[in-house]
């Protein structure tokens, strides 16, 4: 059997495939810090036993948390002489442009732990100045001192010539086994000073943490189990116990970018090439593009960035997924100058929202949705006092607008669905794509309950609720193969390319990827892809740019160039079809495509009635408290069209289908709603999104 497990802020998640090949999930609260527990227990809670898992494929937050609460170890950093300071130089560019009294991040490591040593490289990577062995045994031995539990090692162009930082990292070894080093060259072989600095530190930061709770993982599964261990990565693939280890900062967003990879695969499957993934948990809300059935990836991502702090940059693989702090447990409260805000406080697992009756007291997004109906009492693990979730809606936010508690509960929601949809919007429209064009696909425990109200905001016409969709994270985990991505830094002149040379340079990245999966134990075929970073002459930052051929020639080039000039314009509005084009950098990605269990298609029978679970009272925007017919998905026959409003429940989740909209199932079991939004209103909301 291969299972999979989703650690989130609020739940832990497992999927699994039965012996009939169905889908089988189940969820148990998340228990920090002991996140291993919460795993053994939902594996438990699902009846597994742990004899028959063969596979078993992890998706955590321990990294991400780890550096979001500083609960990372005490850190220093080695660097050359002359550049302790570059983690506080940082970049120039401010995001909070007219505030002067914006500040710089401050940096994970304080400047007495920040040390130099003698030695330099040029531009290309030659020594100019030998590593001064002495000074650094010196540096090593001020550190001990210190009892620093990680070091970090950067050295200038090591991305280039990891001489240096080989050298140190074998005397910090042999002088001082018990501390984790990190190394910049094996985190990140691009260039850029600060980034790849900034990677290397956070490396360090959560390595001994990371490293800690995944042997506390294995070593439960391998007192329970001889099943063989992957860790999902945020490039879309999966990797080793041990090379999570080694590499942790790979796994900062490994849980959303699982359900990323699933809307991609499950998308194929329907034929859906351009999708818009939401993930809505109980902490956060995600999104994410997936364009021609491709996600998007990057190395230009940064940690805590907003549009008032510039954030830690890592130069990592990372899908594009835009993340925040808006989910079920999401607090309302009343800010200093008197408006409603949600999030991005959440009342998490414990005490959760007042509806769990755990000591919470603060109202949430899920408070507001029992409240006007959307969500009934029946489904809670827990007794739900209705009456307290009124009485703090009402004291809290009700009282302070002069409104009753549902109104107020609604305002939660529309703030709630406002603040998500900014997320969409950034996602899409910032990136040069027309949400319109696309199809939303909504997962997570919250997502099936607010996304037909965002896709009419959005001009969307189709949504869709996957199967299994409050675990579908998890599920995604299930259809990943194995992936390394190798990224290095050419920096070169299109006209001036040596053909002869870039293929070496492919395949000595090819070979280094694939004696890393043999290490690794994987002896399947290995697909390689490749792209090349391209930029124009003189500017700063690059386009990704798939190559679709392996020798390189004048023709090759020719339509490299012309694919290039396509995905720029895209991105920037603009091409200069005369101007020279640069290589910065070459991207490998390895995939090790490993057995996945099989999307089943079948015809569920039935009469639309026997899914009627009940008709209650749900309170709407537009109509008030209208007698809305309640269903159950499970029952809900293929193929016959529902008109809203109605609402259809499922295990942990919600589907909401506002007035005006219509729902089916297709053979897939996925939940199909159509927006009801028409040409002319299509076009009205472009003018207002595009302003």
């Amino acid at each position: 059997m291969r299972i999979a497990t989703d650690i989130g802020g609020t739940f832990t998640d497992l999927v699994y495939i039965d012996e009939h090949d169905q889908v089988q999930v189940a969820k148990s609260s998340t228990t920090p810090p002991d996140f291993e527990q919460g795993v053994m227990n939902v594996i438990e809670r699902g009846g597994l036993e742990f004899s028959m898992i063969e596979e078993f494929i992890h998706g955590s937050t321990v990294v991400i948390n780890a550096i979001t609460e500083r609960k990372g170890v005490k850190t220093a950093l080695i660097t050359t002489k002359g550049f302790r300071d570059v983690l506080e130089i940082a970049r120039g560019n401010r995001p909070d442009l007219f505030n002067i009294r914006y500040e710089k991040p401050a940096p994970f490591v304080e400047r007495y732990l920040r040390k130099e040593v003698e030695e330099r490289l040029n531009a290309n990577g030659e020594v100019l100045l030998p590593l001064n062995k002495e000074e650094l045994l010196k540096v090593i031995g001020e550190l001990k001192q210190e009892q620093v539990e990680a070091v970090a090692v950067a050295y200038l162009h090591a991305y280039l010539n990891p001489e240096h930082e080989l050298i140190t990292k074998k005397l910090i070894e042999e002088h001082w086994p018990e501390v984790s080093v990190s190394v910049s060259h094996e985190v990140t072989m691009e260039w850029r000073e600060y980034e790849r600095t900034s990677s290397t530190v956070l490396n360090a930061y959560v390595q001994p943490v990371a490293s800690s709770y995944i042997d506390r993982l294995d070593g439960e599964l391998k007192f329970r189990s001889s099943s063989r261990n992957y860790i999902m990565q945020s490039n879309g693939g999966t990797t080793t116990f041990e090379h999570a280890k080694e590499l942790p900062l790979h796994m900062l967003e490994s849980g959303p970018v699982a359900g990323v990879y699933g809307a991609a695969v499950l998308g194929r499957e329907m034929g859906e090439s351009d999708i818009i993934a939401f993930d809505i948990g109980g902490t956060t809300a995600k999104c994410s593009l997936i364009e021609d059935g491709e996600m998007k990836i990057s190395t230009d991502y940064s940690i805590e960035k907003d549009n008032r702090n510039a954030g830690y940059p890592v130069k990592v693989p990372v899908v594009d997924i835009v993340e925040i702090g808006n989910g079920g447990g999401s607090i309302a409260w009343i800010d200093e100058v008197g408006s409603l805000k949600v999030g991005p406080r959440s009342a998490g697992s414990r005490p959760g929202p007042v509806a769990y009756g755990l000591g919470g007291e603060e109202p949430t997004t899920t408070d507001a949705n029992l409240l006007t109906g959307r969500l009934s009492p029946k489904n809670f693990d827990y007794n739900v006092d209705i009456k307290a979730v009124g009485k703090s809606i009402q004291e809290r936010i009700g009282d302070h607008f002069g409104t009753n508690a549902e109104d107020a509960a609604l305002g939660i929601i529309r703030i709630a669905n406002a603040n998500m949809l900014t997320a969409l919007k950034l996602i899409s429209i910032r990136k040069g794509h027309d949400p319109r064009n696309f199809s939303l696909m909504a997962f997570g425990g919250g997502g099936s309950m607010h996304a037909a109200a965002l896709a009419k905001e959005l001009g969307v016409q189709k949504v869709i609720i996957p199967f299994a969709s409050p675990v579908f994270s998890a599920w995604g985990m299930l259809m990943t193969d194995l992936r390394q991505d190798k990224i290095v830094t050419l920096n070169e002149s299109l006209k001036d390319i040596d053909p002869v040379r870039i293929h070496q340079e492919w395949t000595g990245i090819e070979a280094r990827l694939q004696e890393q999966f043999i290490s690794d134990g994987f002896k399947e075929e290995i697909l390689f892809k490749r792209y090349v970073d391209m930029r124009y002459a003189g500017q700063e930052h690059t386009v990704k740019v798939p190559v679709m051929f392996g020798e390189w020639g004048a023709e090759q080039i020719a339509v490299l160039t012309e694919h290039f000039h396509e995905l720029h314009e895209k991105n920037y509005t603009f091409r200069l079809p005369d101007a020279e084009c640069e290589i910065v950098n070459l991207h490998v990605t390895a995939i090790g495509e490993v057995r996945k269990p099989p999307i089943n298609r079948k015809e569920r029978l039935g009469k639309v009635e026997d899914a009627l679970k009940e008709t209650r009272p749900v309170y709407f925007e537009e109509t008030g408290w209208t007698e809305t017919p309640i269903y159950d998905r499970e029952l809900l026959p293929t193929g016959q069209r529902l008109v809203g409003p109605l609402i259809v429940e499922e295990k942990a989740a919600v589907t909401v289908v506002e007035s005006g909209q219509s729902l089916s199932v297709d053979t897939l079991g996925n939940l199909i709603i159509s927006t009801g939004v028409t040409i002319d209103e299509r076009n009205k909301i472009a003018g207002s999104l595009h302003a």
